[in-house]
């Protein structure tokens, strides 16, 4: 009967485990479809933002009515909802000062 007993429990311990392995094979497959979704979403958001920068950098123009080189400027926008043109190289400087501070 014991020995019985323990077959029995062995047999429910292995439903229950088999049981967790398709909930989880269920779980992953759902958590795939969602990763995709994601990822075509972030993928049309970034098309769409730099659509958007090549609008904002095509109707630019500096000083003398020419037009503002995207390769050589940036869009910043700072934590108060202001956004400036500035040259890449201060960009880049201020980036790697963020940086920087993160680290400490």
């Amino acid at each position: 009967v014991a020995a019985q007993k323990c077959r029995k429990r062995k047999l429910n311990a292995i439903l229950n485990l088999e049981e967790d392995v398709c909930n989880l094979q269920t779980q992953k497959e759902s958590l795939k479809k969602e990763h995709s979704q994601c990822s075509k979403s972030i993928n049309q958001i970034k098309q769409k933002l730099n659509n958007l920068y090549h609008d904002i950098f095509s109707r630019l123009r500096d000083d003398q009515g020419r037009p503002v080189n995207p390769c050589q400027y940036v869009i910043n926008c700072s934590s108060n909802g202001s956004v400036f043109i500035i040259p890449k190289h201060l960009a880049t400087s201020e980036q790697e000062n963020r940086k920087e501070q993160k680290q400490k």
